[in-house]
């Protein structure tokens, strides 16, 4: 049995511009004993699910402005909590958080839920992750667009200094400082919005998997989820369906440059929607990327011919 943290219900209560009821599983095939959270909203036969993946260190939170609109166009939407994060339980030893530990949850959960018609809406780590879920044999026929922001696959090279920046800070903060970080990155968040990042975590013994997800970057050729990496590059580049890419320019690992690597890479994928002034948690302008993605997929755009 892993040991696990349960964060408190109550520092869930009167978030802003949250108040979408919780939904949880607890018998997923491999995670036994582990309760997971996500967001379930919008008519269960809609035609179109979009699955939300959140990355370091947010949660689904993060997307609250994107599900109004897919919502409110008629979509159900599905947002889940990865494993240390969010309403999810959160193991308490670093050690059990694995590229493979991430992965494996998501696809057991689409398919406890038998989500169809995805439209795979990643950013950061749920890219990361969430880019080579197609390589399954069970995900690919789910799966009909893709929408994805700031992220890319992870080929066994390290992103550059920034990023290496990065996991240097988080190794040496352990207690990170979700809510300050983010609104270091986004200034007109509201105090009340910054705290919302920080509800998961009462304290440090919260943030193993906070602290975990930076170490476990594929930058060198030889650590787990390289391998399934490129072939998911591969799935990509031959993809036929509709996908639509955003980017928040003032990102300095994941940013522009970046995001024209996965443009290049996703077979006739539209250039990216460039937010010049948003940086890398770009949802927190999520609305104006969910009305534009929603356009170009109505118009056809984004469809390898």
């Amino acid at each position: 049995m892993v040991e696990a943290l349960r964060t408190p219900d109550e520092r869930f209560v009167g978030l802003p511009g949250w108040d979408h009821p919780p939904s949880y599983v607890e018998d997923l095939p491999g995670f036994e004993g582990l309760r997971a959270h996500y967001v379930d909203v919008g008519p269960r036969d809609a035609a179109n699910t979009y699955l939300l993946l959140h990355g370091e260190p947010t949660w689904a939170y993060l997307y609250r402005k994107m599900i109004a609109v897919f919502v409110a166009a008629g979509g159900r939407v599905v947002a889940p909590d990865f494993f240390g994060f969010g309403r999810s339980d959160k193991p308490v030893e670093q050690d059990v958080y694995s590229f493979d530990f991430h992965r494996n949850y998501l696809l057991r959960l689409v398919e406890h839920l038998d989500l169809t018609r995805i439209t795979l809406v990643v950013q950061d780590w749920g890219g990361l992750l969430g880019l080579t879920l197609p390589i399954d044999a069970g995900f690919a026929p789910r799966l009909s667009r893709l929408l994805a922001m700031n992220t890319g696959l992870a080929l066994g090279v390290s992103p550059g200094k920034g990023f290496e920046d990065w996991r240097a800070y988080v190794a040496a903060h352990p207690d990170l400082a979700v809510g300050a970080l983010l609104k270091r990155s986004v200034p007109d968040l509201t105090e009340a919005e910054a705290a919302a990042y920080d509800a998961p975590f009462p304290d440090a013994s919260y943030k193993a998997g906070a602290r975990a997800f930076p170490q476990l970057v594929m930058t060198d050729p030889d650590m787990p989820g390289v391998e399934v990496s490129r072939e998911a590059q591969q799935f990509w580049s031959a993809w036929d369906g509709p996908s639509f890419l955003a980017v928040g320019a003032q990102d300095p690992v994941l940013g522009v440059p970046a995001m024209d690597r996965l443009h290049r890479m996703v077979r006739g994928a539209p250039p990216p929607l460039v937010l010049a002034d948003a940086g890398h948690f770009v949802q927190e302008r999520g609305d104006v990327v969910a009305r534009a993605a929603l356009t170009s997929f109505s118009q056809g755009a984004g469809h390898a011919s």
